[in-house]
């Protein structure tokens, strides 16, 4: 088991998921955790396809940070 950053963003409306570590692999969704589950099923997905051509499957290594700004 492998833990994947996944970056959610409201859109015009919708929601739009991404991973920094599986680039290519998106999805969206009417809500935003209609975008994760998207994301999650895509996600699986792509690793199966990579495991299925033998390919590297991407060790994750993205993280992510709030840092306080002046405002």
């Amino acid at each position: 088991m492998r833990n994947f950053l996944i970056v959610i963003e409201k859109a015009n409306g919708n929601y739009s998921a991404y991973s920094p570590d599986l680039p290519g692999c998106v999805a969206t969704g009417a809500t935003r955790e209609e975008a994760r589950k998207n994301m999650l099923e895509a996600m699986e997905a792509h690793v199966r396809f990579l495991q299925d051509e033998h390919l590297p499957v991407p060790e994750p290594n993205a993280s992510s940070e709030y840092v306080p700004i002046a405002v």
